[in-house]
């Protein structure tokens, strides 16, 4: 993944709360060496959804849309949510 790419990502984890941010920005740094171009327009599509719904997503208030599942449940795995 080239750097500005990288630093956009970083930038949209960035959301309203640290909770989110540490949960989103987390994933993106264990993944982003190792993510295929796939994975990371996934997770860039993720980033488009609205916060709340994020978050009710990664602490399992409500399933997570399919498309971003995969990813959200790495990140529950990770965090142990």
């Amino acid at each position: 993944m080239d750097a500005a790419l990288l630093n956009r990502l970083r930038w949209r984890c960035r959301r309203r709360t640290r909770e989110l941010d540490q949960l989103l920005g987390g994933w993106l740094e264990a993944h982003a060496a190792s993510a295929d171009a796939e994975l990371i327009g996934t997770f860039d599509a993720m980033l488009d959804q609205p916060d709340p719904d994020l978050w009710d997503w990664l602490i399992a208030r409500q399933p997570p849309d399919p498309r971003f599942a995969a990813i959200v449940d790495a990140i529950r795995t990770r965090h142990r949510v």
